[in-house]
C-alpha cells in the first residue's frame, strides 16, 4: 500500500484560462473609451490558483492540465514556479479578461476553452490517477471545457478512489452548476467550496434577501452534510466564509483590508484551509487560515498568489454557529 505524502495537494485545471486583469482609474463607463492605470496577465484556473497559493506557502503542489505544445500560456505557467503536470492537447487556453475600478468593483469576462477530444478527456483522467499516488488531497476546481461533459468530475473522484482504495487522497471540489450537482450527487466528495450563490442553485432554494447570510447559508449546507459530501467551505465575500461539517459549523470573518481585486480570493480561501488541514489544525483553525488567505488575494492586483507575508494582521473572529 502506499504511503501518504501529507504535505502534497494536487489540483487539476480542466479549463485554465490565461487571465488579464486591467486596472482602472475611475468606474467603468459601459460604451465610452477610457484609458488603464495598469495591466497584468497570469497563469489561471482555479486549480492552478490553488496550486500557487500552496507552492508559495511552502508545501508540495502539482498542477495537472490540458495544455498544447505551442501554446503562449506555458510562458505564463513556467512563470508562476508551479511544478505541473501536462497533457497535450490541441487548442489554446482561452483568455478571461477581468476590470478592476478603484473601489474594486469587479468585471469579468470568461471565453470558452479548447474543445477536448474523448481522447483527451481520457488522458486527463489517467494523468489525474497517477499524479494523485501518495497525496494528501486532490482538488478538482473550476469549469468543464466544451467536450469534457457535466460527468468529468464524478469519472475522476471514481477513477481514483478506484485505483488507489483507502490511500486516495481526499476530494475538494471547486466548481458550480451542473458539474457540481453530478458530483454532490455521485461521489461524495470530501469537501465543497461554494459561495454562497452557488449553493443556493445547487440546493434549489432561494436566500432570504437582507438576511444574514451565515444564518441563511447554514441550513442550506446542512441539507447536503453528512449526508452527501462531508464537509462544505461557503465563502460569503465581505462577510468571511462558512466552514460546515458533521461535528459542527463556524462562521468567521475578514480582517478589514482594502479591496483591489476580488478575483481569486475563492481559490485563496480554500487553499488556506488545505495548507492549515496538513498543518493539522482544527475545524476553527481550517477556517481561520481560510478566511486570512481569502483577503489577502482580495487585497492583491489582478489574479497574484498571496504569500504568508501577504497575510492581513487582523483579526480573523471565529464562532460556532448553533446546528
Amino acid at each position: 500500500m502506499t504511503s501518504v505524502n501529507h504535505g502534497r495537494i494536487v489540483t487539476l485545471t480542466a479549463n485554465p484560462s490565461l487571465d488579464r486583469t486591467i486596472t482602472l482609474d475611475a468606474a467603468l463607463q459601459p460604451g465610452e473609451v477610457q484609458s488603464a492605470a495598469s495591466a497584468r496577465e497570469d497563469a489561471g484556473g482555479k486549480g492552478i490558483n490553488v496550486a500557487r497559493v500552496v507552492a508559495a506557502a511552502g508545501v508540495e503542489a502539482l498542477a495537472v492540465l490540458p495544455l498544447a505544445e505551442e501554446d503562449p500560456f506555458a510562458s505564463a505557467l513556467r512563470a508562476s514556479h508551479v511544478p505541473a503536470r501536462i497533457v497535450p492537447v490541441e487548442g489554446h487556453v482561452r483568455a478571461n479578461v477581468t476590470i478592476t475600478d478603484p473601489d474594486g468593483v469587479t468585471t469579468k469576462l470568461n471565453l470558452p476553452g479548447a474543445t477536448l477530444s474523448p481522447t483527451d478527456v481520457d488522458a486527463l483522467i489517467a494523468a489525474v490517477v497517477q499524479a494523485s499516488e501518495g497525496a494528501s488531497w486532490l482538488v478538482l476546481a473550476g469549469s468543464l471545457p466544451p467536450g469534457a461533459g457535466d460527468l468529468l468530475y464524478v469519472e475522476i473522484t471514481r477513477a481514483v478512489r478506484g485505483r488507489w482504495g483507502a490511500d486516495a487522497p481526499r476530494i475538494a471540489i471547486d466548481t458550480s452548476g451542473a458539474a457540481l450537482r453530478a458530483v454532490v450527487e455521485g461521489s461524495s466528495p470530501d469537501l465543497i467550496k461554494p459561495n454562497d450563490e452557488e449553493l443556493a442553485e445547487l440546493v434549489g432554494v432561494d436566500l432570504e434577501p437582507g438576511a444574514d447570510l451565515a444564518t441563511a447559508v447554514l441550513p442550506v449546507a446542512r441539507a447536503l452534510v453528512p449526508a452527501k459530501v462531508a464537509a462544505a467551505l461557503v465563502t460569503l465575500g465581505a462577510d468571511g466564509a462558512v466552514l460546515v461539517g458533521a461535528d459542527g459549523a463556524w462562521q468567521a470573518t475578514p480582517p478589514r483590508i482594502r479591496v483591489v481585486s476580488t478575483v481569486g480570493a475563492g481559490d485563496s480561501s480554500l487553499a488556506g484551509y488545505l495548507l492549515a488541514d496538513v498543518a493539522g489544525e482544527d475545524p476553527p483553525g481550517r477556517l481561520r487560515r481560510s478566511v486570512r488567505y481569502g483577503a489577502a488575494a482580495a487585497s492583491l492586483p489582478g489574479t497574484q498568489a498571496p504569500t504568508p507575508d501577504d497575510l492581513p494582521a487582523g483579526e480573523v473572529v471565529v464562532r460556532q454557529l448553533a446546528t
